[in-house]
């Protein structure tokens, strides 16, 4: 099936600016954007999932110095804690 949308003229110029040839349909164009935008968001997401990571990584080295501490009853405070 083929359908027939309306276009500003701004986003037809748009549309055009990102044709890699004359002969390029909108619908090639914008399969590529869809296509752009999906392997963006995957890389994005692959990057929070390492920066999570490394994150963990540090707040598990912070808890084991601590945890190596000695007993911090005998620990002398400043303030009310």
């Amino acid at each position: 099936m083929i359908s027939t949308i309306q276009l500003s003229n701004q986003v037809k110029e748009t549309l055009n600016s990102y044709k890699k040839s004359p002969r390029q349909s909108y619908e090639e164009v914008i399969l590529n954007l869809i296509k752009s935008v999906k392997i963006q968001k995957e890389e994005r997401k692959e990057l929070m999932i390492e920066g999570c990571k490394e994150m963990a990584e540090e707040n598990l080295k912070i808890t084991k110095e601590f945890e190596a501490m000695e007993d911090l009853s005998k620990w002398e405070w400043e303030g009310d804690l």
